[in-house]
């Protein structure tokens, strides 16, 4: 009996540490459930600090990002601003290449002061005193270019009222041209007639002319014959009248011999005459003549032929003009001619 009651007292025992195991089991459970709940919440918080901060960066750069429009913009206000004047100037610079002296100068400081605009407008990050500073200068270069537009508008009125005198000025130049040009013309024309009248004036006039041909006989005896045969020289004599005009002096005295078959007898001298060109002549003849007074002239003429049958014609030229004329027949003698 004894011997069946120790394997009871063993299941009593084994029973009791089953339970004791179970007893023991069951506490390491709620442990984990504590752990995991733990870190359930502490990853939850982590979330949650996760969305708040993510919603704090977001206000924070929607807040820089209306800062940055609104700093932006106000420099895109003064580029335009800017952009206005240098239109305005770069404009007057192009239409009003040929500016010279004061304006010149202005321009030049103009388009100092844009390009220094122009430089302090591509710094990034502007700060409220530079941006005020440069919408100072902007308004300043702004107010000089209005004046400057002013004072070329002036000089353009006054240069179009300088030119409507000028062209007033030059008509009358040219009118004043012409009437010198026609007055000289005049002035020449009128010493030009001046001159030939003068010259016409002081022409030396012949009168008297007479022509005899002349028989030299031996001993260098003359007589005067009327045949051609017996004719060994023509002696031309003439008077020049007086003349109160023409200088004291040398003259000189064309003549011109023409034979009965009319050929001028000549030894290819020319001379220029007033109206009929040039012409050959005979002989010339230098003769001392004093103002006022008359001068009989005489000369001798001798062919290098015999004479010719028929009319001899001469004629006497002084200044280009011909002053007289005179003929001499010479006939063909008889036997005892």
């Amino acid at each position: 009996m004894s011997y069946s009651q120790y394997p009871q007292g063993s299941s009593t025992e084994t029973t009791k540490q089953s339970v004791s195991s179970t007893t023991t089991s069951s506490p390491k459970k709620d442990n984990r459930s504590i752990i995991y709940g733990v870190l359930i919440a502490a990853l939850l918080g982590s979330w949650g600090y996760i969305i708040y901060s993510q919603n704090k960066t977001k206000e924070e750069i929607a807040n820089l990002t209306g800062q940055f429009s609104s700093v932006d913009s106000t420099k895109n206000e003064l580029q335009e601003e800017f952009n206005l004047v240098s239109l305005k100037l770069d404009s007057l610079t192009g239409t009003n290449t040929q500016l010279q002296g004061a304006l010149a100068e202005r321009n030049a400081d103009l388009q100092k002061q844009k390009n220094e605009i122009a430089t302090l407008l591509k710094k990034n990050n502007l700060s409220a005193n530079e941006k005020a500073s440069l919408r100072n200068k902007i308004a300043n270069l702004n107010g000089q270019v209005q004046n400057y537009i002013a004072e070329i508008e002036k000089l353009k009125g006054e240069n179009e009222v300088l030119t409507v005198a000028n062209t007033g000025l030059t008509a009358e130049r040219d009118t004043l041209i012409t009437q010198k040009s026609s007055l000289e013309q005049n002035l020449t024309a009128a010493d030009n007639e001046r001159r030939r009248v003068e010259e016409l004036a002081s022409t030396l006039r012949a009168s008297n002319i007479n022509i005899t041909a002349i028989n030299v006989k031996g001993g260098g005896k003359e007589k005067e014959t009327t045949t051609a045969k017996r004719a060994d020289l023509m002696r031309v004599s003439f008077d020049i009248v007086e003349n109160k005009v023409a200088p004291s002096g040398n003259k000189d005295f064309y003549v011109i011999v023409t034979a009965p078959d009319g050929t001028p007898i000549t030894t290819g001298s020319t001379f220029t005459t007033k109206d009929e060109g040039d012409k050959s002549f005979t002989s010339k003849v230098d003769v001392n003549y004093q103002q006022g007074k008359r001068l009989p002239v005489s000369f001798d003429w001798k062919g290098d032929a015999k004479y010719m049958t028929g009319n001899y014609k001469i004629q006497i030229y002084h200044n280009g003009e011909k002053i007289g004329e005179g003929s001499k027949s010479l006939k063909k003698g008889g036997l005892f001619g």
